[in-house]
């Protein structure tokens, strides 16, 4: 083998290396660990007999705690943050926004409190996913929904994993809803089921 196929091989190996570092994975959360559900009611698990963190402990063999509560806007999640803090989770699940949305919160506002949210959690030392939810536009009266863009805008100003487009994809389909904007036991269950395979990806499991 000639010594510039040994520097190719070398440099290819290291460009390898530079790309996984580049992708490094969360720290694996062990089974039984505690990981806290936190948000509204599409955490609560509102129109259905299972909720998709009860789901999610089955497949993950984690303590999923449901922090969820119909009703809640990024605001209220501020005043529960310390009682979710003081379970010491592992990682939170966190997901909010749909009730500002439908109360007209002003965004900035609601957008700053989801910030202080996952701050105050990263101070604690506990990794954090952040999940998107659909914001009402034209397109939602006829059944389709998106994600509100500034859960883009949060995850990359703060680093962290955000999975975008999930509750957007169970809420458009009919099939998967038990109404307009709550989803059905095959919802829920279709939900936990992409997560786990998200966190799989992020290395939690």
């Amino acid at each position: 083998m000639s010594y510039t196929r040994r520097q190719f091989l070398l440099y290819t190996a290291l460009a390898t290396l530079t790309a996984c570092s580049s992708k490094a994975k969360h720290a694996r959360i062990a089974k039984n660990s505690t990981v806290v559900a936190l948000g509204d009611s599409l955490t609560e698990g509102f129109g259905a007999s299972v909720a998709y963190p009860t789901v999610l402990q089955q497949l993950t063999g984690w303590n999923v705690v449901n922090h969820g509560v119909s009703g809640n806007t990024s605001a209220d999640i501020i005043n529960r943050l310390p009682e979710t803090l003081s379970l010491n989770p592992k990682l939170i699940l966190f997901g909010i926004g749909g009730n500002d949305f439908l109360r007209k919160v002003d965004e900035n506002e609601t957008k700053n409190n989801i910030i202080k949210t996952i701050q105050h959690i990263k101070n604690n030392h506990i990794p954090v996913v952040l999940i998107a939810e659909p914001h009402f536009t034209v397109s939602a009266l006829f059944g389709s929904f998106k994600d509100h863009p500034m859960y883009e805008e949060i995850a990359r100003q703060e680093n962290i994993p955000l999975l975008g487009d999930l509750w957007s994809e169970v809420l458009s389909d009919k099939s998967l809803k038990s109404d307009q904007i709550h989803a059905n036991d095959a919802g829920y269950r279709y939900f936990a089921e992409k997560l786990a395979q998200f966190l799989k990806q992020q290395g939690f499991l």
